[in-house]
């Protein structure tokens, strides 16, 4: 049996500033950084085997932070852009009040939670899946079902597609998932891939 622990970044600068962010590679701010020392300190007494994180810093920063705070530093960290954000294409840098006056706040609310509608230039969520589930079936959970503790720190949305294929939501059902910065989300998982146990900070 072993664990699965997926963390989504801590607050990075345009979290703060409400803007769409995407793939735009911005740092944590020092509230995002707090947030990421308290999640190492949730994840005391776990002994990780391997780190898996996206390509953007801010995942990055934050996964460093929780490593300082695990006092294990030099874990194997693997980097890839299968787990970035989803791409908000022609929103990315935008203020997320000034795009629902823009839009309306209906339309930027179907772009922000649908699953399968796009927005202008960007990734749904199904095409954010479409890159990160294969990576993370091939990649993360074979360690998983190996007996290796693995943590995933990376983004809301690339986190989502993840939490929907293992807790098995629809369409629908995800539409309603948030994840929050520097949560841990915990799975215990058997050698068959089987989930034993699901915990929630």
């Amino acid at each position: 049996m072993s664990k699965l622990v997926l963390v989504r970044h801590g607050q990075s600068q345009w979290n703060l500033e409400n803007r769409f962010t995407g793939w735009v590679d911005v740092s944590i701010t020092p509230l995002g950084a707090e947030e990421a020392h308290r999640a190492g300190r949730m994840l005391r007494g776990i002994r990780f085997d391997a780190a898996y994180t996206s390509a953007l810093k801010r995942a990055q920063e934050t996964l460093a932070i929780i490593l300082e705070e695990l006092e294990q530093k030099d874990l194997p960290v693997s980097k890839d852009v299968a787990l970035n954000e989803r791409h908000y294409g022609d929103l990315q840098g935008l203020n997320k009040a000034e795009t629902a006056k823009k839009f309306g706040d209906q339309q930027v609310h179907i772009w922000r939670r649908s699953y399968d509608v796009a927005p202008p230039g960007g990734e749904s969520l199904k095409d954010t899946a479409a890159r990160t589930l294969p990576y993370f079936r091939s990649q993360i959970m074979p360690a998983v079902k190996a007996g290796k503790n693995v943590l995933v720190v990376a983004h809301g949305n690339s986190l989502r597609a993840i939490v929907m294929d293992l807790d098995g939501l629809s369409k629908e059902q995800v539409m309603a998932l948030n994840i929050d910065t520097c949560k841990p989300i915990s799975y215990e998982i058997d050698s068959s891939g089987k989930i034993l146990e699901k915990t929630a900070a």
